[in-house]
């Protein structure tokens, strides 16, 4: 990765909705614009986002997504109302910051959940994406929600059954997703504290067998953080994240003369290759990258993937 930087820029958006959200530039001014787009939902972004890039090259913008990380008010809050924040929301706050900086157009990177946002966005405003670089593909269907939070636990019934555990006896037969909604709003913070480490244990589960990524990558977070991660998660499952079922798939046609990478771990367990070589095959300009000992954490292969397609984007 490339040397640790500091923003040179940093602010917060004012979203009209009472909703602040944190953004910062790093990298050169006169650079390439790019836009970290990242996962969870929730998760926030890290320093470590930053080095990603040529800073030479680049001009680095990251965002925490509305509700975590440096964003307020903050999901780890159960007074904070997360009615305004949907899929929509979070396009309209990247534009927002796009105007806001003056970009024309910019490369759109991120991986997980912020597969989603990007396509998303990208289909609702193709003119202002000039390349897309995506890690871990993602497009929140209903049937890929279904595979990461319970057909995925044909591999890990036991840890299934404690996840499913985690919620009052009588959500375990129906949404479950929605019961965790339920209780990382709960006034009690014990009681969204266990339903924190419940979720997280399941998802810690689901990538423990990639020997070459990051173990417990999910729990591994401050307090403060961990709470938010969950609740927005919650929030954006149980409501398959406001997209009619499908819709990044068939409008993927609206990405034609977007070049595009999408770089998937053969060993993503998570996150099936699947999702990755259908919408290669919907985007023409997209190239699917396999790597062959990866999974959704990612590995060193995965590393020199990903920096070999934003550098090669960067003399664009």
């Amino acid at each position: 990765m490339y040397p640790p930087i500091e923003p040179y820029e940093h602010g917060m958006l004012d979203t009209g909705d009472g909703n602040l959200v944190y953004w910062e530039v790093c990298g050169n001014p006169e650079g390439k614009p790019a836009l970290v787009v990242h996962g969870g939902p929730g998760s926030g972004c890290s320093t470590g986002m930053r080095k990603t890039f040529d800073p030479e090259r680049y001009r680095i913008v990251l965002f925490d997504q509305r509700n975590c990380g440096r964003s307020r008010p903050h999901a780890s809050d159960p007074a904070t109302d997360l009615s305004n924040n949907t899929t929509q929301h979070l396009i309209d706050d990247m534009e927002r910051l796009r105007e806001h900086l003056g970009i024309d157009k910019w490369l759109l990177y991120g991986g997980s959940w912020g597969s989603t946002l990007m396509l998303a966005y990208a289909e609702a405003h193709p003119e202002r994406v000039s390349e897309m670089v995506i890690v871990a593909v993602t497009m929140t269907r209903r049937s890929e929600i279904d595979w990461l939070y319970r057909g995925v636990g044909r591999f890990f019934p036991d840890a299934l059954e404690r996840f499913r555990q985690g919620v009052p006896e009588a959500d375990r037969d129906g949404d479950v997703l929605a019961a965790y909604a339920r209780l990382m709003a709960d006034p009690d913070p014990e009681v969204r504290a266990k339903a924190a480490h419940d979720w997280t244990a399941w998802e810690d589960a689901v990538i423990s067998l990639e020997v070459n990524g990051k173990p417990n990558a999910y729990s591994d977070r401050p307090s403060d953080a961990l709470l938010a991660f969950v609740r927005i998660c919650a929030h954006y499952f149980s409501n398959a994240a406001w997209l009619e079922e499908g819709v990044l798939l068939r409008e993927a046609g609206r990405l034609a003369g977007i070049p595009g990478v999408l770089i998937h771990g053969r060993h993503d367990l998570g996150s099936p290759l699947v999702t990755a070589w259908e919408l290669a095959r919907a985007w023409p300009d997209a190239k699917l990258v396999v790597v062959e000992d990866s999974g959704h954490t990612g590995s060193e292969t995965l590393k020199k993937e990903l920096f070999a397609a934003l550098d090669a984007f960067a003399a664009r």
